[in-house]
């Protein structure tokens, strides 16, 4: 069955239960900690249930999600197969400690190294996407013998030690003891070009020449990597100019720097390919993923490895691992979701959907609001740059904006939710990230919501 034909689900899972949903929602006041958040003042949603593109709480109200959770859910919510799959492998061997040879490990390393581009082989498997970035980093500094770690300043890596300073974006401010070895840069992004650039190549070229100087003047010898997302996601989702990730494997192997792509978020087809680095036709030294490898039905992550940088722990042991590091039930998620991806051709599902409902959709829904700055993206990977001004292109709300100063990203949010669209909204832009799996009739209902919320966005506009 593909999602043309995939029948709509039901709009709740079962009756509604507000006095479940009310004690569910007490017990996480009391006892769960949430992540990135003021404890005292959120106020979780009780989900009920979750299907397909859509999920819906314990009142029976049902939200499409243009989220794909925290954009991980690539084929949609309680895919019977990938369920069965866990259930099967539950049935089978639960778990296994990682030193072992296990059919399901074995077999979803196998599936991905098919995918990866180029020559990234060897499999190393974390819990995520952040343990990924942490061991990529740790590998790179240790087959190099170098301390220094580049990365943008538009970007997100991950909340553990090292990813999260290898991160720009102000989720690293407060872990940020500036002694992680980590230097930041500018990547390129024509909105708001740091380089004065008024086209994508003069974008490109210009923050080719500032990244050769940044090494220049931080030392070539001193550097074991350069980490970016392929196309970043949490930081913008800003698609790299013709010719700059190219560069960058240039200046990279000038230098003998590994170079590492982060594709946690944009790989398992996002972004209408398998890997993003597809699009740009570079082969990284290292390439991390997570999320979309099995649509995150059981935590998983890794890092693809070259032959040259495996080589390095051919007869030296790697200093790394993690007590469930392959987990089989992780695992058979991840054969399970590549099996369906490739059956369904979710992939070009994805492509598609990007190219002739929401790209389009978008740019006509620009047309019609002055708070929307530029859209940009490709597959089921984009983003509304909105702003106050569209001539100065002054931000909707002030960078890392809170509080009152966030009021207006805070209405429009307020106005999806209120029409049964679950929005991914950060600083001052909203993502349209639903699962790769999402029907045209399902993408058209979220851009139609979109567009009468942008309406209150508009409101703010000078």
């Amino acid at each position: 069955m593909t999602p043309h034909d995939a029948p709509q689900p039901p709009a709740r899972g079962s009756a509604p239960d507000p006095a479940r949903g009310a004690a569910v929602r007490a017990a996480d006041r009391a006892h769960v900690f949430h992540s990135w958040s003021a404890q005292g003042l959120i106020e979780p949603l009780a989900v009920a249930g979750a299907e397909g593109s859509y999920f819906w709480d314990y009142d029976g109200k049902r939200y499409l999600d243009f989220c794909s959770a925290l954009v991980y859910t690539n084929i949609g919510y309680q895919h019977p197969k990938v369920v069965a799959a866990i259930q099967a492998q539950a049935a089978k061997l639960a778990t296994f400690a990682p030193a072992f040879a296990i059919e399901s490990r074995s077999e979803a390393a196998r599936l991905i190294a098919e995918r990866t581009p180029g020559d990234l082989d060897k499999i190393f498997f974390t819990n995520g996407g952040a343990e990924a970035v942490e061991n990529a980093v740790r590998m790179a500094r240790l087959h190099t013998g170098r301390p220094k770690v580049l990365s943008a300043y538009r970007s997100y890596h991950g909340g553990t030690q090292t990813a999260v300073n290898v991160t720009g974006d102000p989720r690293r401010w407060a872990s940020d003891n500036g002694t992680a070895g980590v230097v930041h840069f500018w990547a390129p992004f024509l909105y708001r070009s740091p380089f004065h650039a008024s086209t994508e190549e003069e974008e490109g070229a210009r923050a080719l020449r500032h990244l050769e100087e940044t090494i220049a003047f931080e030392g070539p010898g001193t550097i074991a990597a350069v980490v970016l997302e392929t196309i970043p996601g949490t930081a913008g989702i800003m698609v790299p100019p013709p010719g700059y990730l190219a560069g960058v494997r240039e200046i990279c192997d000038r230098h003998g720097i590994v170079f590492v792509l982060d594709e946690v978020m944009a790989g398992f087809g996002r972004t209408g390919a398998w890997f993003a680095a597809e699009h740009f036709d570079v082969v990284p030294d290292l390439l991390t993923f997570a999320k979309g490898v099995n649509s995150g039905y059981v935590p998983l992550g890794g890092v693809a490895i070259s032959p040259e940088i495996a080589a390095t722990f051919e007869t030296r042991p790697y200093p790394g691992g993690l007590t469930y590091s392959g987990h089989p039930l992780a695992c058979a998620a991840a054969v399970a979701t590549i099996e369906v991806m490739a059956e369904e051709r979710v992939v070009e599902r994805a492509a598609d959907i990007g190219a002739t409902v929401l790209g389009p959709g978008l740019r006509e829904i620009a047309e019609r609001h002055p708070c929307v700055g530029e859209v940009r993206g490709t597959g089921v990977f984009w983003a509304l740059e909105l702003v106050r001004d569209p001539v100065t292109r002054e931000p909707l709300v002030p960078y890392n904006a809170g509080g009152e100063q966030n009021r207006p990203m805070a209405a429009f949010a307020a106005a999806c939710k209120e029409s049964g669209l679950w929005p991914f909204v950060n600083m001052n832009r909203t993502h349209v990230v639903p699962p790769c799996t999402v029907s045209e009739a399902e993408a058209k209902e979220g851009l139609a919501v979109l567009d009468a919320a942008l309406s209150v966005a508009d409101e703010y506009v000078v």
